[in-house]
């Protein structure tokens, strides 16, 4: 966790730089219960003993907040280059970062990767050209971004 904090406090440093309007979102998380066992027949001899199941690995507690940071840096990425801020390779060089970083295991890091394309894909197909709604949504981005990251880092950066 040390270092994707290390990797979240230097974005929040980009954002900060860049942030303008305030905004908030969260996250919520459920779970599914787990069914019983069926037993086995007295009649029938003993299965040989199975080994332990693997241990679930759990989600860190700081997931939803890190999904919610790579789903705006892609969208941030594709609309600070269609409106001209020309910054977008920092959006996608500070992801890259968080993908590499220590702690991140593969699965996070495809849900991670994944949430970034989604946000650069869905903007991708909704705007061509930069708009006054097109500058809204990076203003608002921006400051809720910066707002994530300082969070996070604060929260869980030990």
């Amino acid at each position: 966790m040390r270092r994707i904090a290390v990797v979240i406090v230097s974005l929040a440093a980009l954002l900060a730089a860049s942030a303008s309007a305030p905004a908030a979102e969260k996250s919520a998380r459920g779970s599914a219960p787990a069914s019983a066992p069926a037993s086995t027949p007295k009649s029938l001899p003993a299965p040989a003993a199975a080994p332990p199941p693997a241990p679930v690995e759990r989600p860190p507690p700081y997931e939803p907040q890190l999904l919610r940071l790579a789903e705006m840096m892609g969208a941030l990425a594709y609309l600070r280059d269609l409106c001209g801020a020309g910054d977008g390779v920092k959006f996608r060089d500070k992801m890259a970062a968080l993908l590499g970083a220590d702690g991140v295991g593969d699965s996070q890091r495809d849900l991670l990767a994944g949430a970034y394309n989604k946000g650069f894909h869905d903007y991708a197909t909704t705007y061509r050209v930069c708009t006054p709604a097109a500058d809204e949504v990076v203003a608002r981005y921006l400051t809720e971004t910066a707002r994530l990251a300082a969070d996070v880092a604060s929260r869980y950066g030990g």
